[in-house]
């Protein structure tokens, strides 16, 4: 393997492609989304090509939008991501698994006890996804009537954060002696009560589950505003980025890191990977063929429904035509709705161009020839805008067939790619070090 710096390469792969034309793309599954062997089919294909996770999001509620947009949705059925996640545990034997859980709704103990299941059940290889579930609908879903402040979720979720790995450390890693001439299954010196009692959550403990084979599962978290940025300096291992151009990556990723070094963390022990729309062509006229065919697949009523979620505000009933009017502050996803106002106004984009964005994809995109793809991410990586990339598939099978067979070979021959896993867990991969148990030396 060469020493130069490697990239990192997840999937995402919930929905299975984030595009909204996907499903109707000539030749694509249109169950993909909610087809367990094609699913299956999808995960060996990845770890066959060495990718270091699969990566699944998670949605809480159907997606709030008129019955006209959302019977367009190929999202409107998914599988649930440790349902799922388990499953494919079973068939695969090195790929990571990294499934989305919010700390918004659901529960420190269960979200402890699916992650060390999972890693144990997987030898390893889980990741956790920390999100603070923006969706207002999803709040219906779990029995409050209004949504949780911005700021107040990511409270939330840092103490969330503690518990949960508090509760992963409940057991030594030696405490299962299992002496069956002494009768004596475990030490009791060796279970440690977390007894918690904080201004969100009170948990007493131990999680009833030996410490994962990780230690801690891989912990990935994808905010991008100023509250989610300390949260990932604070405690990120992974973080799912955003950013469309190299400049505003590397200035993110000089902003995180440098945080991280504020408080004493490795910045090595943080990996950037931000979210790349591939398209693979033979040339670039028919990769930008591909997409251009994709994007004419977006009605615009799926597209100014999702316009309307991205900025948590409706304007649908304005001029399509016109631009975008002022849009206020909501408890929506502040770095989505930055990013596409900041498109707007740069741009001069009218509503329906930003639907039409909003609906395909808005953000970072390869598009082009293997070898202009491969110079790409070879730059970004090279000057430090991000250690890799969760490449999104425009439409499957053929899209993520073209990444894997086209554009990872060219990686490899430039040695920025490892050809074969030098590790058997998700921390091996990405090299991260196994947590310290904080009450057990």
């Amino acid at each position: 393997m060469s020493d130069q710096r490697q990239l990192h390469l997840g999937a995402f792969m919930r929905p299975i492609s984030i595009h909204t034309g996907a499903w109707r793309y000539p030749g694509a599954y249109p169950d993909a989304n909610f087809n367990f062997s094609h699913l299956k089919h999808f995960a060996l294909k990845l770890e066959a090509a060495k990718f270091d996770a699969f990566f699944m999001a998670d949605h809480l509620a159907v997606l709030d939008m008129p019955l006209k947009a959302l019977k367009r949705s190929h999202t409107v059925t998914s599988f649930e991501p440790f349902t799922l996640l388990s499953a494919l545990a079973a068939i695969t034997e090195r790929i990571g698994l990294v499934a989305t859980a919010s700390t918004t709704f659901e529960t420190p103990y269960h979200i402890a006890r699916r992650f060390a299941s999972l890693d144990h059940l997987s030898n390893g290889r889980a990741g956790w996804n920390i999100v603070t579930t923006a969706n207002p609908d999803a709040a219906l879903n779990f029995g409050y009537k209004d949504h949780m402040d911005h700021d107040a979720r990511y409270i939330r979720a840092r103490e969330f954060y503690d518990v949960v790995t508090g509760l992963w450390d409940s057991f030594a890693d030696d405490a299962f002696i299992r002496d069956v001439e002494a009768g004596i299954y475990f030490d009791p010196s060796k279970m440690h009560i977390l007894d918690h009692h904080g201004p969100s959550l009170d948990v007493r403990g131990p999680l009833n589950i030996a410490r994962p084979v990780q230690g801690w599962p891989v912990i990935v978290q994808a905010g991008s505003s100023e509250a989610g940025r300390q949260l990932a300096a604070e405690v990120a291992e992974v973080v799912f980025a955003a950013e469309s151009t190299l400049a505003a990556a590397q200035a993110f990723y000089a902003d995180v890191k440098g945080r991280m070094r504020t408080i004493g963390r490795d910045p090595d022990h943080l990996k950037i990977l931000p979210a790349a729309f591939v398209v693979v062509g033979d040339s670039i006229e028919e990769a930008q063929a591909k997409r251009a065919h994709l994007d004419s697949l977006v009605d615009y009523d799926s597209g100014i429904a999702s316009l309307n979620g991205m900025l948590g505000h409706d304007v649908s009933g304005y001029d399509p035509d016109g631009p975008l009017p002022e849009i206020p502050e909501t408890n929506a996803s502040r770095s989505a709705r930055a990013r596409l106002v900041e498109a707007a106004r740069t741009k001069n984009l009218t509503i329906r161009q930003l639907a039409q964005k909003a609906g395909s994809y808005a953000g970072l995109a390869f598009v082009g020839t293997p070898t202009m793809i491969a110079d790409a991410m070879e730059q970004w990586l090279r000057e430090e805008g991000s250690d890799g990339f969760n490449i999104m598939f425009p439409y499957l099978p053929e899209g993520l067939d073209d990444f894997i067979e086209r554009v990872v070979p060219e990686l490899q021959r430039r040695g920025i790619f490892r050809i074969e896993y030098e590790g058997q867990t998700l921390r091996d991969h990405l090299g991260l070090p196994r947590p310290h148990n904080r009450f057990f030396a």
